[in-house]
């Protein structure tokens, strides 16, 4: 028999042998992926022992460790111990770094971690790095952030309270159904104010649970010039016209958001974005008294969410700006409207 016959046959007798094989293990390959999900739903888990060098902001932090956010999107947790190393980033070589403290490792602080994987999945920190200004970032933003989370808390405490007193009133309102049902000539009249009282008390569940929905009532842009965080004389006359609604309306917040274009260094364009966003706060709370706690989270977001192409000059002049939002309460500024039912009155002979 010729030689290339045999070898033919042979390859394809190998090729017979390994074909059920190969899909049997893609068949199980794809099982074992499952469905994909979410990069930032799901933490990364480190391999232990591994070395890492990350950057990231904290989302949250608790006792000893917290959970990172690297630029990439991805979260993992990072556990400090006595033997952790925390201390400034700093840009000048001929000063020494300064040291910090476990309890200033803050939310919302951009930080640099080197460490190695500690077997839980986490990193165990042997270095955590990060600069003064992304440690007044994180300060400013907490400050921001504490209020409204108690703001959050009282209102869950009066939602609470509210469908308490709600439920109570379902059982009044059935209470007096059954009295209306067993007084003569008064029953169609009785029927008429239960409906009404339920109607009051389902419209006032609404308007309850609409507490902390916000929608957006007004909104503006503020533009700079190249480098600059100063407020034209035109942007203050808009920041006035905004003020003047804001102090119109019942449970009002005011969110602000700086950006930048892509001239110059993303560094600096980070910092211009957040000063150009303090410039509004500031002309707010100065010069029309607006709460601090009226203004919600300002930062600066530096070359994100361009609005217009930075490749050309009027592109990038759109980019230059502050976004300011008025948001109001759908609770508050809905009131409930019930009509009343119209009795009969009675006449006299």
């Amino acid at each position: 028999m010729d030689s290339r016959l045999i070898s033919r046959c042979l390859v394809a007798s190998i090729c017979l042998a390994l074909g059920p094989s190969v899909m049997a293990y893609q068949s199980a390959s794809a099982q074992d992926q499952g469905p994909r999900s979410d990069s930032r739903e799901v933490q990364t888990q480190v391999v232990s022992g591994q070395k890492m060098k990350v950057q990231g902001t904290v989302l949250k932090r608790d006792n000893g460790s917290f959970i990172l956010r690297e630029t990439s999107g991805f979260e993992m947790a990072v556990h400090m111990t006595s033997n952790t190393r925390i201390e400034e980033k700093k840009g000048n070589p001929f000063r020494g770094a300064k040291k910090y403290s476990p309890d200033q490792v803050t939310r919302g602080l951009f930080v640099e971690v080197e460490g190695r994987g500690d077997g839980s999945g986490g990193i165990a920190a042997d270095k955590i790095r990060f600069s003064t200004d992304a440690q007044k970032v994180a300060l400013s933003i907490d400050t921001q952030v504490v209020p409204v989370e108690n703001r959050v808390g009282q209102a869950e405490s009066r939602l609470t309270e509210a469908e308490q007193n709600a439920q109570r009133l379902s059982g009044q309102v059935d209470e007096l159904t059954e009295v209306a049902n067993l007084a003569k000539g008064g029953a169609a009249e009785a029927q008429k104010t239960a409906d009404v009282a339920v109607e009051g008390v389902n419209k006032t569940n609404d308007r309850i649970s609409s507490l902390d929905d916000y929608e957006e009532q007004t909104s503006m842009v503020v533009n700079f010039k190249v480098g600059s965080a100063m407020l034209s004389p035109d942007a203050k006359a808009a920041l006035d016209d905004l003020a003047a609604q804001a102090k119109s309306q019942k449970g009002f917040v005011i969110e602000v958001r700086g950006f930048a274009s892509s001239d110059g260094s993303a560094r600096l364009n980070d910092r211009l974005s957040e000063q150009r966003a303090d410039a509004v706060v500031r002309y707010l709370a100065r010069e029309h008294d607006i709460p601090l706690r009226r203004i919600i989270l300002p930062f600066g977001y530096g070359t994100a969410q361009p609005v217009a192409d930075n490749s050309t000059r009027e592109g990038r002049m759109q980019n230059r700006r502050v976004e300011v939002k008025i948001l109001v309460s759908r609770g508050l500024s809905t009131p409930v409207n019930v009509d009343r039912p119209v009795t009969s009155a009675t006449t006299k002979d």
